[in-house]
């Protein structure tokens, strides 16, 4: 009779690991590099640096070209369907522009919002902060996601590093 109840508690943990592994990890898996390359990218703008830029932009494209979407949600897919072309344009847009800071900042706000709108639809298991910089493009303000709560301005670069306010924090 205790081998009979061992089995059914046995069984009943792989049931719970299951359910939590389709509700967490293996999606989110598929578009972790795709903010790795991201965050690349948001810190060499930080940092001024158009080269290393270029090269995180390119890294974007092909992290979001290769991602799997199979097992995902159909929001999820919706989400995706709608930003995948634009922020592999992005990418590729930046990574072609390594001369031309400026224009790959310009790049890098429409992908932030949909980086921003993939990340909410996923439930990464990281913590981000979804930042402001009021005074980029004229103060028009732009916005930014972060892997860190310091701020490093992406818009400004060395300038005005410290420029923005944290508006969410996503978890």
């Amino acid at each position: 009779m205790g081998d009979h109840s061992m089995m059914d508690s046995g069984m009943h943990h792989m049931d719970n690991t299951t359910r939590e592994n389709q509700a967490g990890n293996p999606t989110n898996k598929q578009i972790e590099p795709v903010l790795d390359a991201y965050f690349n990218l948001k810190n060499a703008l930080a940092n001024d640096d158009a080269k290393e830029a270029a090269t995180a932009g390119k890294a974007v494209a092909l992290a979001v070209a290769n991602v799997d979407a199979a097992s995902w949600s159909a929001e999820q897919k919706k989400v995706y369907d709608d930003v995948k072309d634009d922020m592999k344009e992005h990418g590729e847009h930046i990574s072609e522009n390594a001369g031309k800071i400026a224009h790959q900042r310009e790049h890098f706000e429409t992908l932030s919002k949909d980086m921003y709108d993939l990340v909410k639809v996923f439930n990464t298991g990281k913590t981000m902060y979804y930042t402001n910089c009021p005074m980029y493009n004229n103060n028009k303000g732009a916005n930014w996601l972060s892997e860190v709560k310091e701020i490093r301005n992406p818009y400004l670069g060395k300038k005005m590093p410290t420029c923005g306010t944290i508006k969410e924090d996503l978890k």
